[in-house]
């Protein structure tokens, strides 16, 4: 299940407005993938990521590199420390 989870908020944040160069902060990032997944629900982030990826196909995979890496800055700021 964390898996789904995972992958449906690194195609919420993909179909999203936000852009790299932004920088955006973690409140940021967490706010525009509910934003997707209410505005298109999981269907309709997966088909906008299929999308790109058919008709950008270079673009697309530099995208979905930034939303890997600024998901796990995401989930790294939020696991706790074990001591």
């Amino acid at each position: 299940m964390i898996s789904t989870v995972k992958e449906l908020a690194a195609e919420a944040l993909f179909v999203s407005c936000l852009q790299p160069s932004e920088d955006p902060s973690r409140a940021a990032v967490e706010e525009a993938i509910t934003s997707m997944i209410l505005r298109h629900g999981s269907d309709g982030c997966a088909a906008g990521v299929a999308t790109e990826f058919g008709d950008h196909p270079d673009s697309a995979v530099r995208r979905m590199r930034w939303v890997q890496a600024a998901l796990a800055e995401c989930l790294t700021l939020r696991t706790p420390v074990m001591h």
